[in-house]
């Protein structure tokens, strides 16, 4: 008869294979490193299998641990909800939230997975829209809560600071151009507000060369070489490169970040989001 699976030792198991190694696992589960590696040989010889290829730098799944890591993970998830179903009954629901594009991408994912891990009944509903429009759609009921970017004319409590970069392709030099060649996100968004007053305050001559809604298209155009852009640093991908002042480009002002709730009663579900998002943007 199989033995039952120990959940701390899958948790073990999951943990070691996400952060690549014994001594980064042990933080995320409270052991040391040599118990860590202890669990790992219980495991595997209770499932009478090598699920870990072990090397001086780096520890992976082996073919037989990439298949296990699948069901441990599903167990873990499904260990969670059940406890989640006793101990929190009236966290259950969705909740509807609003997040602008490059939040969504690049900023986003760690924090839902982590809220995931502590209310595994909550649904997250996620909208994604420019924060000019986002306050929009609260207003028509439409949203619970929203993560968006402070224009400088709207009351918001601000939670965090996000650094706005200039950032250009790595195999142009866009910034050489006169004007100035800019992508700019469309009328009304904090970061265009940014990046039109630190021209207009450096005095340098710009063109428009793109202006949209779209994170995508915005990346597209100055991945072409087309134009820089401001983004903010969360959101700059690998594919592009960082430039400022070493570039001829005046400094820009921080985004502040906040969250925006509907004016509706919340739901327990809302409650818990908003409590996280708050406490986890705020770090």
């Amino acid at each position: 008869m199989a033995l039952p699976l120990d959940l701390d030792l899958l948790r073990t198991f999951v943990a070691v294979v996400e952060s690549g190694s014994f001594s980064n696992a042990a933080p995320r589960i409270g052991r040391s490193q040599s118990a860590v590696s202890m669990q790992m040989q219980k495991l595997e010889l209770a499932v009478g299998k090598q699920l870990l290829i072990r090397s001086p730098r780096v520890v992976t799944p082996s073919q037989a641990g990439e298949g296990f890591l699948t069901y441990a993970r599903r167990l873990l998830k499904l260990s969670d909800e059940a406890w989640a179903s006793v101990t929190r009954a009236e966290e259950i629901g969705s909740v509807r939230l609003g997040v602008p594009d490059d939040y969504a991408a690049f900023l986003l994912p760690p924090v839902l997975a982590r809220f995931a891990a502590e209310h595994p009944l909550v649904t997250v509903e996620l909208i994604c829209e420019a924060s000019t429009a986002l306050a929009r759609t609260m207003s028509e009921g439409r949203l619970d809560l929203a993560i968006l970017t402070r224009s400088p004319t709207q009351p918001l409590e601000v939670m965090r600071r996000e650094r706005l970069v200039w950032v250009a392709s790595p195999q142009h030099v866009a910034w050489e151009g006169e004007p100035l060649p800019v992508a700019l996100f469309e009328p009304g968004c904090a970061a265009r507000i940014h990046v039109l007053r630190a021209l207009g305050e450096a005095g340098r001559a710009y063109r428009s060369s793109y202006s949209s809604a779209s994170l995508l298209g915005l990346i597209a155009v100055v991945q072409a070489g087309l134009a820089v852009a401001g983004l903010a640093a969360c959101s700059v991908p690998p594919s592009l490169r960082i430039i400022g002042e070493n570039e001829g480009l005046p400094p820009l002002d921080d985004l502040e970040i906040g969250i925006l709730r509907s004016p509706a009663p919340a739901t327990a579900a809302v409650e818990r989001l908003n409590d996280f998002l708050r406490r986890d943007l705020s770090r």
